[in-house]
């Protein structure tokens, strides 16, 4: 048992965790972290193999994200960016996309990609048009699932069917449609504002950024089984001993926080990514890949060419390919391989596995209607932080983070 008593304990190192700590410590208030794994970041984490930087799952930082902008030290990141576009396979070859503002180098690839049909083109631009405006009026607004949402704006051709949906699988992790349309066009938007990215040495310089702002180092490897107490005396049951504290802060994952919260367990979405070494690169294109037949061409709902974009992610003179598929997944590492085959046009027989990501609870389900805030301050001095309390992504986490520091300062009194 600890010797003191301070003020908070936060209860996880991922990146809602970790800005809740840094910014009630800002605020001098007396933080403890706790984290029940072996380094900080939760689900944004980076494992160093032989030189390669493989990314706990197939991630991405979007520098338009408003809290990235507003918390991150964006430069000490040093993102490496993809082109801004897509590329589509199919039985015709690989088509390309891409947006003019950024990647002008595509536009005669863009153009001759068979895509731009200009009825279809001005129906999703009146769909996605909200994407670029008021987020307060879009997240107000009805919302339905993505599936209906298209269908009745008569977004019905091949640039949904073969671009947008394909696409949109691997962002949200979901092939059916289901997720909301407003939750979708949130992404979009940040999308369309700038080129999202990588950070040179990998995802983990994002948790870590915010660790290294902490006063007081997390307290790694301690795993907390049961909360108790009241009135500002609340205790923390641990396979290490007891932790005391005024506040709690529950920012694990959202299964874990239920059963410490007794709060409902968010439906959640899963991932296996794949992560490939080759001396070779299948291709020069520094972009995504999708089929254009989605997952009715093979188990792969993204691939990318990691090194075109940053280069350290492997040792010098090899690649390293990454390889997304959703879970729960029947296709084994033959089929991915040969779907990989596919869709870039190159042997994979003599690729390496690195190593496999199976992230069972990458994302949260975010249905229609779009909730996009859940209570932080669960009353009693217990608060609670994630994705799960607001929208699923990085931006998501960031803000709930900020939300619960902000109510734990409130509960405080200063």
């Amino acid at each position: 048992m600890t010797e003191h008593r301070p003020d908070v304990l936060v209860i996880g190192a991922g990146l809602a965790g970790l800005l809740c700590a840094t910014t009630l410590e800002s605020r001098g208030h007396t933080v403890e972290v706790i984290e029940a794994g072996d380094d900080v970041g939760g689900r944004v984490r980076t494992d160093v193999i032989d030189g390669f930087r493989c990314d706990r799952g197939f991630q991405l930082i979007n520098p338009a994200y408003p809290a990235i902008k507003k918390f991150i030290d964006g430069t000490a990141l040093d993102l490496r960016t993809f082109d801004a576009g897509v590329a589509v396979t199919g039985r015709t070859g690989t088509k390309v996309l891409g947006d003019p503002r950024r990647s002008p180098r595509l536009l005669g690839r863009t153009l001759t990609s068979g895509y731009l049909n200009p009825l279809e083109l001005a129906r999703l631009g009146r769909w996605a048009a909200p994407s670029l405006g008021s987020v307060r009026r879009l997240i107000s607004s009805p919302d339905t699932d993505l599936k209906h949402s298209l269908d009745r704006a008569k977004v019905t051709g091949r640039l949904r069917h073969e671009v947008l949906e394909p696409f949109l699988t691997g962002v949200v992790a979901d092939a059916s449609g289901a997720t909301s349309a407003n939750f979708t066009r949130l992404l979009l938007r940040s999308f369309l504002l700038r080129t999202p990215g990588v950070p040179a040495t990998g995802m983990s310089a994002l948790p870590m950024q915010l660790a290294a702002r902490l006063r007081r180092p997390v307290d790694l490897g301690i795993r907390a089984l049961e909360l108790t107490g009241s009135g500002g005396a609340l205790v923390v049951r641990t396979d290490q001993g007891d932790r005391t504290a005024r506040v709690v802060v529950v920012a694990t994952d959202p299964v874990t926080a239920a059963a410490l919260l007794t709060t409902p367990v968010p439906t959640m979405k899963g991932l296996r990514t794949y992560w490939f070494s080759t001396q070779e690169a299948p291709t020069q294109r520094n972009l995504l890949f999708v089929d254009s037949a989605g997952r009715a061409g093979g188990p792969v709902v993204n691939t990318a060419v990691m090194t075109h974009a940053a280069p350290g992610y492997a040792p010098t003179g090899r690649h390293l390919v990454q390889a997304t598929t959703l879970l729960p997944d029947e296709a084994d590492e033959v089929e991915v391989r040969r779907h990989l085959a596919r869709m870039y046009g190159a042997s994979t027989t003599d690729w390496d596995l690195v190593i496999r990501h199976d992230i069972t609870g990458a994302l949260p389900t975010q249905g229609a209607p779009l909730v996009h805030r859940q209570p932080v301050d669960l009353g009693d001095g217990l608060f609670v932080a994630g994705d799960h309390r607001d929208t699923a992504s990085i931006q998501g986490a960031l803000v709930s983070g900020r939300r619960a520091a902000n109510a734990v300062t409130a509960h405080l009194g200063h």
